[in-house]
């Protein structure tokens, strides 16, 4: 099974991140990853999803109405960055989550119809996908709300991370520690998660707190560059290829550190495991390395995150279409209106 995103959490250098902090500063976030989260969160007791009754799913509407609000009512400049086009490096993957996703559908039916509440859950979180129209609603919702949104023209996640190293955004938003790998300076975890959440099949809650992830420290700490950070991802596992079983974080630092090139990393793998990637590693190693991504200007940024709020359309938007609690969103409406005119009023140097 191809590893869905590389998994760096006991090398990267991480702290608490008080969200005020981000105040007047640029968040690039990955559309798809906090899209997956409302999904996968904002759920009936039966693990359904929530819908509006014409049968449009309004789950993710719900969290990136009232999560985005809450966020920028704090002085965060949001931009969502959604994806385009896969790498043919990623087909792998993509056809191991939707079996998973299949899977999945079918473990939940079969809970609900044997009455096992904590298995309906996970599984039902387990089934979760993206489709066309929830993306199209999400983009809708998004204009309505002056909130600036960019196609990337393959990776999300590399878009945000490019903006990010460029100085275009302060930092890139999304849970994949690839989003490292692709070069962004910092990385916020946990942004729309925050809060006590149930851990899976357990009965135990635990705070999950927005944490900001440092890849220069994380760098620094490790004594070694991004190119090599690259070749840990590599040796783990990312999206785009396979790990090496029985390759853990400490050997995979290990061996990067006494390599001098992704050869040397191929070897390895092949001297010390007798693995070979199903995927030519330097392929992966210049995609993380060299990205597709358009490039944006601070005029483009700054026209974009300057956009106004129509509350009107908003409300017949969330109302009239989908059926949310008028009072409640004009409310929430109210507030964006208010934070995205205090936020218009300062200059784009103040965002960088």
């Amino acid at each position: 099974m191809v590893q869905m995103s590389v998994d760096l959490s006991k090398l990267a250098v991480r702290e608490q991140l008080d969200i005020g902090s981000l105040s007047g500063k640029v968040v690039a976030v990955d559309a798809y990853n906090v899209l997956y989260q409302f999904l996968s969160i904002i759920r009936q007791p039966d693990g359904s999803l929530l819908c509006d009754e014409k049968g449009n799913v309004t789950s993710h509407l719900s969290g990136l109405f009232y999560r985005s609000i809450d966020l920028i009512a704090k002085g965060v400049n949001l931009v969502y960055v959604f994806d385009g086009m896969p790498s043919t490096l990623k087909k792998k993957t993509i056809e191991a989550r939707i079996s998973r996703r299949e899977k999945a559908y079918e473990a939940w039916q079969k809970a609900v119809a044997e009455g096992q509440a904590e298995e309906v859950r996970k599984f039902a979180q387990a089934s979760t996908r993206i489709t066309k129209e929830i993306v199209s609603s999400a983009k809708e919702l998004l204009g309505y709300m002056g909130i600036w949104y960019i196609n990337a023209p393959s990776e999300g996640e590399a878009q945000a991370s490019y903006m990010c190293s460029k100085g275009i955004a302060y930092a890139a938003a999304s849970q994949d520690y690839d989003t490292l790998l692709f070069g962004s300076k910092k990385v916020v975890r946990n942004l729309t998660l925050s809060g006590r959440r149930k851990l899976p099949g357990k009965n135990v809650f635990v705070n999950v707190n927005p944490e900001m992830v440092d890849l220069d420290a994380t760098l620094g700490s490790l004594g070694i560059t991004r190119q090599k950070l690259i070749w840990i991802g590599i040796l783990l596992g990312t999206d785009f290829n396979d790990g090496v079983k029985g390759v853990g974080p400490k050997t995979a630092l290990k061996a990067v550190k006494s390599s001098n090139s992704i050869t040397d990393i191929i070897e390895f793998a092949k001297q010390k495991f007798n693995y070979e990637f199903e995927v030519d590693p330097k392929d992966v190693e210049d995609l993380f390395m060299h990205p597709e991504v358009s490039e944006i200007t601070e005029a483009e940024l700054g026209k974009g995150v300057s956009k106004s709020p129509d509350a009107e359309k908003i409300i017949h938007f969330m109302c009239a279409e989908h059926g949310f609690d008028e009072a409640r969103v004009r409310k929430f409406s109210d507030v964006l209106k208010k934070a995205r005119g205090t936020s218009a009023q300062k200059g784009i140097s103040s965002w960088m």
